[in-house]
């Protein structure tokens, strides 16, 4: 279900407890009516707060970074954070309730489906963790992308991020997330969460009432995995539906659709900030009422993991660009059942661009994939924080 079409909550108040011990997030209702109703940014500004106000000074220096820090605001990649360093403090370096306020102010920006979908991410790499060889993980066979935030020191002045490997010498596991701030949490005055590590980059961009979740990475190795006996996809909603539109496609649109070359990883993603990518494939537009609501569902696997109103906001964005939106697959056609896809395959419109992009080194590339959310004319708030 898109967030256009959800229950509203605008006359509630959520508030957000977080185990992390545990991994529950608890969710509570109140009913404010007939007093003002809590918004969106204030839960989050509310979240930031309690979450700074548990860490000590030196803490606070590593988290916070001035909102002008561009170098900080690049700092992010899909690969651990031993290859490409993070700023900000993990979860490793933080007690148990300075963990779970950093993962509530996650959850306070985040949708409810949004949240359990990092929670899978992160899991998933735990998983990784007890099974890790020591290979290094690179998902396109070629060296960490290089860009302006990998080195160096953060904008704040403070020490350059840690190497990234655990205390307990690990590369991977949930315990190497890093929560980084731009800017100061306010109702008024832009400012940025960064939340990321191994196949994770959430960057959210608070500007007044506006939300803006772009750019933001979402991966998992293993793709699929059983946890307290249920098999886990953190992005298998996103691989069925994908197939299931290509599928829903006639033989002239699926020749249209389907690229005649292959492609093997992300094109728009860590270090590609400000490129662009022509459009190709199948136009929304030569899409039939049933096919572009196939088409909008999928995008929501996206748009839908920011909190619920500024997911409504961008939703209605891309609607209006609906039909100059384009659909492209690159790869094998078939899936198995149950099992992710084994193809690439884009979403790009006037103000949205959408990867997926399964890994083929070193193993199967359904267990393996990378996808990147971007907004080319938006990434970073810049609509909204540019003077």
């Amino acid at each position: 279900m898109r967030a256009g079409d959800s229950t509203r909550v605008s006359d509630m108040h959520r508030s957000a407890k977080y185990s992390y011990t545990t991994g529950v997030l608890v969710l509570t209702f109140l009913s404010l009516t007939p007093m003002r109703a809590q918004t969106a940014t204030s839960r989050i500004v509310s979240a930031a707060n309690d979450f700074l106000s548990t860490l000590d000074q030196k803490q606070r220096q590593a988290v916070l970074f001035p909102f002008d820090d561009q170098e900080q605001r690049k700092r992010w990649s899909n690969l651990p954070v031993t290859m490409v360093p993070r700023g900000g403090i993990s979860l490793e370096e933080m007690n148990d309730a300075q963990r779970s306020a950093a993962m509530a102010l996650v959850a306070s920006a985040l949708s409810p489906k949004g949240f359990e979908k990092v929670q899978q991410i992160m899991e998933g790499d735990e998983v990784l963790k007890r099974n890790d060889t020591g290979r290094p993980p690179f998902g396109n066979g070629g060296p960490p992308p290089q860009h302006s935030g990998n080195s160096g020191s953060p904008g704040n002045g403070g020490p350059p991020p840690p190497s990234g490997r655990g205390g307990d010498g690990a590369m991977f596991g949930k315990d190497l997330y890093y929560v980084s701030i731009v800017g100061t949490p306010s109702e008024k005055n832009p400012w940025m969460l960064q939340f990321g590590g191994h196949h994770l980059a959430l960057n959210v961009t608070i500007a007044g009432e506006h939300g803006v979740l772009t750019p933001t990475l979402t991966g998992a190795q293993p793709a699929l995995y059983t946890s307290n006996g249920k098999t886990v996809r953190p992005l298998g909603t996103e691989s069925d539906e994908a197939l299931a539109l290509l599928n829903a496609l006639d033989e002239n649109q699926r020749k249209q659709a389907i690229l005649s070359y292959r492609l093997a990883d992300l094109v728009l993603g860590p270090g590609q900030d400000g490129k662009t990518i022509v459009p190709e494939g199948l136009k929304a537009s030569n899409m039939n009422e049933h096919q572009r609501e196939m088409l909008l569902d999928l995008i929501s696997e996206w748009t839908d993991i920011i909190h619920e109103s500024a997911a409504r906001a961008r939703m209605t964005e891309i609607k209006a660009g609906l039909a100059d939106t384009w659909f492209a697959w690159s790869g094998p056609v078939t899936a198995n059942s149950g099992s992710n896809i084994t193809a690439y395959y884009r979403v790009q419109g006037p103000n949205l661009v959408i990867e997926y992009a399964p890994q083929r080194l070193g193993g199967d590339p359904a267990m393996h994939v990378h996808t990147m959310y971007r907004d080319p004319t938006n990434d970073y708030g810049r609509k909204f924080t540019e003077k």
